[in-house]
């Protein structure tokens, strides 16, 4: 499903700096490659703020994301997590999900997100704070992950992720169990990386979780939040710019053109 068999497993472990213990169990494996990926891979739209078109087959992926090290947004990351654990045996269903964030209306399911052995959710593409390690697929499903707080809601058939932050739980997104395809997202991807309305066109978007604190650079503006503060904001000078790509974010991104 997920052509596993055409990644080079061996870079993609050196890339997020990751070994797997043989003696630990598919939890511990699970949860330590979700963190190191996350650690190491950035979310990123420059190629789609450039017009360049974003592939989602296996070897384009790892050209991208491991030779280059580069980042990606939700379908290059997941798609990419997702042959990495076929390689390594894990199950792994892909899912959609409506990006809330606070929000509600009439939103499309555009995320793209993991179902792992039928009881984990695992998500390395979500730049909007999301996990940081898999969540167990249970109703009222609690963790803490570092310093920030998540759980899982269940109303009939569909699944709410939320976050604690500033005093507040905030929906991230929903989602159901109905699988997707390589072939939908396909769709999905040409839709959000071209079409003028879509919120990665046009402006440079990165972004990176830790332990700790959320970073988000918008064009030229940063901003650090914290699941305690409320989101600081600051604008950059191109040099700030190019040294928070670099020093927060692991990345050397191509220049726009013009």
């Amino acid at each position: 499903m997920w052509n596993g068999e055409l990644l080079d497993l061996d870079a993609y472990l050196t890339r997020v700096d990751f070994r797997p213990d043989p003696d630990a169990d598919a939890v511990t494996t699970l949860r330590g490659l979700h963190r190191a990926h996350l650690r190491s891979i950035s979310f990123e739209n420059a190629d789609i703020r450039l017009g360049v078109p974003i592939a989602l087959d296996v070897p384009s992926l790892q050209d991208k994301l491991v030779r280059r090290r580069r980042g990606g947004y939700c379908y290059e990351q997941n798609l990419l997590f997702a042959a990495v654990l076929e390689r390594l045996g894990f199950q792994v269903t892909a899912l959609a999900a409506r990006v809330l964030l606070g929000r509600d209306g009439d939103i499309p399911r555009t995320h793209a997100l993991l179902r792992v052995d039928r009881k984990w959710l695992a998500d390395v593409g979500f730049g909007g704070g999301g996990l940081l390690t898999p969540l167990p697929l249970l109703q009222d499903a609690f963790e803490q992950q570092g310093e920030w707080s998540f759980r899982l809601d269940l109303d009939g058939a569909v699944w709410t992720l939320s976050s604690y932050q500033a005093g507040e739980w905030l929906p991230l997104y929903d989602f159901t169990e109905d699988p997707r395809t390589v072939a939908d997202f396909e769709i999905l991807n040409y839709y959000l990386s071209t079409h003028p309305s879509s919120a990665f066109v046009g402006r440079l978007l990165v972004q990176r979780t830790d332990e700790h604190a959320r970073y988000s650079l918008a064009d030229d503006q940063l901003t650090v939040a914290t699941p305690a503060d409320g989101p600081r904001k600051r604008v950059l000078t191109p040099q700030e710019q190019a040294a928070a790509l670099r020093d927060d974010f692991g990345l050397e991104l191509p220049r726009a053109r013009g």
